[in-house]
């Protein structure tokens, strides 16, 4: 993968990681506030059905669901603004994949309760998922750069 290919993927981890912060913050300030949600309120699509329900606060707290949306998205663009600076660390990378994985399986989660749980879904809270799902992927398939690079096979395989 080019350094040029890299950055770019990294760069737009970091885009979204605040993409996704803008829609959690919305969505907590509107808990926190009690404000009207621009969003349908009818139907399958129904925000305020679903941030109103049971689990769109964390484990029964008064802490709304979105809030720990915020932290998942802050720690994301995190690690893709530290990985421009070590795009060879595995570290970072696997530390990124894992954190890309959490964020997977709670989004799996999260769909689940919508359509099972609540009977509704949330718009902006579908936004954020795929917010998640594009992160992941675009993670997920950043091998660190220079592990698949021919040159830096040639060393390894000189001495058998």
């Amino acid at each position: 993968m080019s350094p040029g290919w890299d950055r770019l993927r990294l760069g737009a981890v970091g885009l979204l990681g605040l993409v996704g912060i803008g829609i959690a913050a919305y969505l907590t300030f509107v808990h926190a506030a009690a404000a009207p949600l621009v969003c349908s309120a009818n139907g399958v699509v129904d925000c305020a059905r679903v941030l109103n329900s049971a689990y769109g606060q964390i484990l029964g707290t008064q802490i709304p669901t979105s809030a720990a949306g915020i932290l998942w998205f802050a720690v994301s663009a995190a690690l893709a603004a530290f990985q421009l600076s070590r795009p060879d660390s595995r570290r970072v990378w696997g530390a990124h994949v894992a954190w890309g994985v959490a964020g997977l399986l709670t989004v799996l989660y999260l769909v689940y309760v919508e359509i099972v749980r609540v009977g509704s879904v949330c718009a902006w809270c579908t936004g954020a998922h795929v917010v998640v799902v594009l992160s992941f992927l675009l993670v997920v398939t950043r091998w660190p750069v220079g592990e698949l690079d021919p040159e830096s096979l040639e060393g390894r395989t000189a001495g058998v």
